[in-house]
């Protein structure tokens, strides 16, 4: 998998400019606002859903997918597709913000819920945040109490189809009140640490959080 790291030069471009994004603050209006006001801070609505990545789309057929979730732990698991799919149903309707200023209303998902996960695997008392590792080496980071909400899960279906590979099929995380780089596409791994450890747009100038209605788009 080394050729498809997001450190692999075809990507450099890409990653350099939203670099700069960071460094020059862009989109940044200055404004907060309540979460009563659906639309946060500087975004716009959209009908479609744009594709973002880092250049790199691993492919990566159901029956080959694995998720490992592990780390501090009492009951460390790992799920192979039918597993997962074994796991009971959750459905969610939830909004997408992007911190390139786009949001979408209304995503209807299908998966596994993050409180359903956490049972599984049952946090040790030490385990203070979440890191989500994917197949194309990205990160990003959490704290537990943002996985450990209702509206939190790992999907495999947007509006009654699979979600595609281009938006980070066959499962990715949906954190929706955050902006939309903490929903890691493709995702095969979820550790729990006691020590925060900032992803990969985190060491790059994003914030390390990222609440759209504080505008908390870099660091």
């Amino acid at each position: 998998m080394a050729d498809d790291t997001p450190e692999h030069p075809a990507n450099a471009k890409l990653i350099a400019s939203k670099q700069q994004w960071a460094r020059d603050g862009r989109l940044l209006t200055g404004a907060a606002a309540p979460r009563a006001q659906r639309l946060p801070p500087g975004q716009r609505e959209v009908r479609n859903w744009p594709v973002l990545d880092l250049g790199v789309q691993p492919q990566v057929p159901a029956d080959r997918w694995e998720l490992r979730i592990d780390g501090l732990v009492e009951h460390p698991t790992t799920w192979n597709w039918a597993d997962f799919r074994r796991q009971p149903p959750f459905q969610d309707v939830s909004d997408i913000h992007c911190v390139t200023s786009w949001s979408r209303y209304d995503n209807h998902w299908e998966g596994v819920s993050a409180r359903h996960i956490l049972e599984v695997v049952r946090p040790l008392p030490e385990a203070r945040h979440v890191i989500f590792h994917s197949y194309d080496g990205y990160t990003t980071n959490v704290a537990l109490p943002v996985f450990d909400d209702a509206d939190v899960l790992l999907a495999h279906g947007w509006e009654g189809e699979p979600i595609t590979t281009d938006h980070g099929g066959p499962v990715r995380v949906i954190i929706p009140k955050f902006y939309f780089w903490k929903s890691a596409k493709w995702v095969n791994r979820i550790e729990f640490v006691a020590e925060d450890r900032p992803g990969f747009w985190e060491e790059r100038g994003y914030h390390n959080e990222g609440d759209p209605w504080t505008e908390q788009r870099y660091s």
